[in-house]
């Protein structure tokens, strides 16, 4: 066997990291706090999606923030409190939303999704996974008023000087390609550069394809301090026990800054908490789409619909704000005829946490402070789409192999 990793987390990421260092053969085990069966991985909304190049962190996005401060159901949610972490987060932020960093931004974000778009193909090609659901159908963005229709036309343009495939949409082609929407809907544009998977479905192949190639998981623990000497760590501890490790990569999501903290590291985090709920019925709904307005994604997912949502900035917990789904079910049926989304169908509503960078970017690297250690984090909204291309980086740094692109835009020591 090769060289023992620990990989702290068994999100998308931390699975990733284990699939390409398998695959090299490096003796890997997973620990995570959790059954793995929950959370972001879990409940996003399966996109792919190369068409998002502009970071959360752009012009205009803290002052959305402020304004929807005290508004707990609006789709960008802040929840005011004193918390040193959030105050210098919230600062970082709003240091990074210029519009020169999203220019800077732009490239990063579309190549490292095509990246990983070509890697969930090959993934999918290989059959090691099974015949999971990949499927490019594009992605809608259904917009009710002229600013946001303009404010997209001029995404669209800036994703086609990147040579993205996308067009824009009259009504008529709108309702050729989905019918059944509501007459308040002005227009449309399509990116037909993304496609759509079914979240449970991969993870749970990807476990077990994992398990049965020599990956070790250890369920239901929780990495808590590290045993380190000079620039190398030793040993990972847990609450039942600890690991000796060669290599350590942290892929914990929004715990990730506290796991840091315990090696004397400063990783700027935020958890934006997302809900999701899925309706296992006809809807009527053939392409995935982004309700602009309303901040919805809806995707088309194997025997049911998801309708997710919301970005919640409340801290790390999991407590369902009611008021925050109603507004996901309440968009719904705003943008789709005849859809109503039931009350049981809104009690089983779940929520995810994804890990914010303050500039909206992931880290993706080693830290100056130690060999042997890889930080894969803070992938925000779009941790689903770059999982296997963050997996298949850190095994790159991780073996001294070729990066298969440049990553010094996402270091994780970073200014802001």
């Amino acid at each position: 066997m090769g060289k023992k990793t620990i990989i702290i987390g068994g999100g998308i990421v931390g699975l990733s990291c284990a699939y390409y260092l398998s695959e090299l053969g490096y003796e890997v085990t997973v620990i995570d706090k959790s059954e793995m069966d929950g959370g972001a991985s879990y409940v996003n909304a399966g996109y792919l999606t190369p068409s998002h190049i502009i970071p959360l962190a752009s012009p205009g996005m803290m002052a959305k923030g402020i304004k929807w401060m005290f508004k707990s159901a609006s789709p960008f949610y802040m929840q005011p409190r004193l918390d040193m972490d959030f105050l210098k987060w919230a600062w970082y932020f709003s240091r990074s939303s210029t519009s020169s960093h999203v220019e800077k931004a732009i490239p990063l974000i579309k190549d490292i999704n095509l990246l990983s778009m070509d890697l969930y193909g090959d993934m999918h090609a290989s059959g090691n996974l099974g015949n999971f659901q990949l499927e490019k159908k594009g992605l809608l963005m259904l917009y009710k008023t002229t600013k946001e229709g303009n404010h997209e036309k001029e995404v669209a343009l800036r994703a086609k000087d990147e040579g993205l495939e996308v067009r824009e949409l009259t009504k008529d082609q709108l309702n050729t390609l989905q019918p059944n929407l509501s007459d308040e809907i002005d227009g449309a544009v399509h990116y037909l550069c993304d496609a759509h998977t079914s979240p449970n479905e991969i993870m749970q192949n990807l476990k077990r394809y994992l398990s049965e190639n020599g990956v070790d998981f250890k369920l239901r623990e929780e990495a808590i301090d590290f045993t380190f000497q000079n620039k190398k760590i030793s040993k990972v501890i847990t609450n039942k026990g600890s690991y000796e490790a060669d290599d350590v990569i942290i892929a914990a999501g929004s715990w990730s800054q506290n796991l840091a903290k315990k090696l004397r590291l400063k990783i700027n985090l935020q958890a934006g908490k997302g809900y999701r709920i899925n309706v296992k019925r006809p809807t009527d709904v053939i392409l995935p789409a982004i309700l602009m307005e309303a901040k919805v994604a809806v995707t088309p997912m194997k025997e049911f619909t998801r309708f997710a949502g919301t970005m919640e900035l409340s801290g790390i917990n999991h407590k369902i704000k009611t008021n925050r789904v109603r507004a996901i079910a309440h968009a719904a049926g705003s943008y789709y005829n005849g859809l109503e989304i039931s009350e049981t169908e809104i009690s089983a509503a779940k929520c995810g946490l994804r890990p914010v960078s303050p500039d909206g970017l992931p880290y993706i690297g080693k830290t100056s402070k130690f060999d042997n250690l890889t930080i894969a984090t803070g992938h925000a909204m779009m941790g689903w789409s770059l999982g296997p291309a963050t997996g298949k980086l850190i095994s790159e740094i991780i073996s001294d192999s070729k990066l298969s692109m440049d990553i010094s835009g996402f270091h994780p020591e970073r200014k802001f």
